[in-house]
Order: C-alpha cells, then sequence, then structure tokens
C-alpha cells in the first residue's frame, strides 16, 4: 500500500497546487473584453491555468525523453527518471480542471474538455499505480508543447487582444507545433501500439483511449484549418459564449 499511498499523495497534491494557482491567478489584471463578463473571467483565467500547465509539462516531458532516448523506443518499460513525477503532475492538472468546470457550471460548454481528460486521467493513473506505459506517457505530453501556442491563440481571441501581428505569427507556429508535437507523437503511439501491445488488460484501456484520442486530434485539426485558415481573416468570432472550445 505504501507506494500507492504516495502515488494518491503526488497527485492530490498537484491537484492542490493548481487550485492554489488558479485562486492567485485571480489576482491578475483582466483584458477589458473580459473583465464585465463572468463566463469570459472564468475561461481567461482557466486558460491561464492551462497556459502553465503546458508549458511545464511540455518542456519537462521532452526534456525527460532527450535524457533518456531509449524511451522512445520502449513505450512499456522505459521511462526518464522523472517520468513518474510528471504523470502524477498532469493527472494533478486534469483533475483540477474537470473540477474547475463542473463547480462552475461550464460541463455543457466544455464537455468535449471532460471527456478527453477522463480518458488523460484512466490512461495516466494506470501508468502511476502498474509502473508501466509510463514512457508512453511522457510521449503522450509532447502534446503541451502544441498546447503553450493553442492556448495562445485562444486567449488572445477570448480576449480580443489587439495584436494581428502576434496572432499571425503564432497562427502559422501554431500549425507547425501541432504536426510535430500533437500529430507526429499521437501517430508514432498508435503505430507502436499497434505493431508491440498486446491488447489485453492495461494495453487494451491504452489502445481505446488512443482511437478515441486519434479521431479527438483529428477533428480539433480540421476546426483549427477551418478558422485560422479557411475563413474570411477580416471577420474573428470572440463571442462565442455557448462553447468553451473556441473554433
Amino acid at each position: 500500500m505504501g507506494p500507492w499511498l504516495r502515488s494518491a499523495g503526488l497527485v492530490a497534491g498537484s491537484t492542490l497546487v493548481f487550485g492554489a494557482l488558479r485562486w492567485a491567478l485571480r489576482r491578475c489584471p483582466l483584458p477589458v473584453h473580459v473583465r464585465h463578463d463572468a463566463t469570459r473571467t472564468w475561461r481567461w483565467r482557466n486558460l491561464l491555468v492551462s497556459f502553465v500547465h503546458s508549458i511545464v509539462a511540455g518542456l519537462w516531458a521532452v526534456r525527460g525523453a532527450c535524457q533518456v532516448p531509449e524511451t522512445l523506443f520502449d513505450l512499456v518499460n522505459t521511462s526518464p527518471p522523472s517520468g513518474y513525477l510528471l504523470l502524477c503532475f498532469s493527472t494533478g492538472y486534469f483533475i483540477h480542471d474537470s473540477l474547475d468546470i463542473i463547480v462552475c457550471h461550464q460541463s455543457r460548454a466544455s464537455w468535449e474538455y471532460l471527456v478527453h481528460h477522463a480518458m488523460a486521467v484512466t490512461a495516466l493513473l494506470s501508468g502511476i499505480f502498474l509502473e508501466r506505459f509510463i514512457g508512453a506517457g511522457v510521449v503522450s505530453l509532447f502534446v503541451e508543447v502544441s498546447n503553450i501556442f493553442l492556448t495562445f491563440r485562444m486567449m488572445m481571441r477570448l480576449g480580443n487582444l489587439p495584436f494581428p501581428v502576434i496572432y499571425q505569427v503564432n497562427k502559422y507556429a501554431n500549425l507547425v507545433m501541432y504536426f510535430l508535437f500533437r500529430l507526429a507523437p499521437q501517430a508514432y503511439l498508435s503505430w507502436y501500439f499497434v505493431r508491440y501491445v498486446e491488447v489485453r488488460g492495461q494495453g487494451a484501456l491504452l489502445m481505446v483511449n488512443l482511437v478515441l484520442l486519434d479521431t479527438m486530434i483529428l477533428v480539433y485539426f480540421s476546426r483549427l484549418l477551418r478558422t485560422d485558415f479557411c475563413s474570411d481573416p477580416q471577420r474573428r468570432d470572440f463571442d462565442n459564449e455557448k462553447k468553451f472550445l473556441n473554433d
């Protein structure tokens, strides 16, 4: 029971850390476009927490894989020294974000996030408690590098920030990072599992998660292309308050 209690404590501690961060960010100034609207205010602070997690987890995952390149070739039994802690850290974030969405009555607008977080928490917890596939979890968190640019994009749209040049630069950087750190790692994980992982027990659970995530990622990619590259550049919709996943 000792290791399991330690793991549960680390995940709970991470959840509380993100809760404290969320509370601390209430002191940060808000853009004019969001400060007088409760939903926009909540979304802005939620994105700030996500932005912090993406920076820390994304760079942590890439650094860990660079430290132990063998992780990329044995996703089941090999991981960086800090891979276990990274999975605990990110699991705490996903739990915190899910609670934030539910407690603040944003479940209907953010149901896709809740589905994604449930899959992420299930997969990461299986790696933490069974001590297998930690390397796969580290590689899956490469996506957080892409999320740095994606979250920044969403914040600029939500806050209606008057920096069109920065938005345009980030738009293309976001596309490149989407390929490098979201599509490519996900394709590699899917190939690896089909090629090397026996589809039973934990392997079956993770395979189902991978298939669902593959579908979600392709849907999000189509939305990104439609909004940033296939729509009228003179018209940007900043006022979609019905859906947290702003197209």
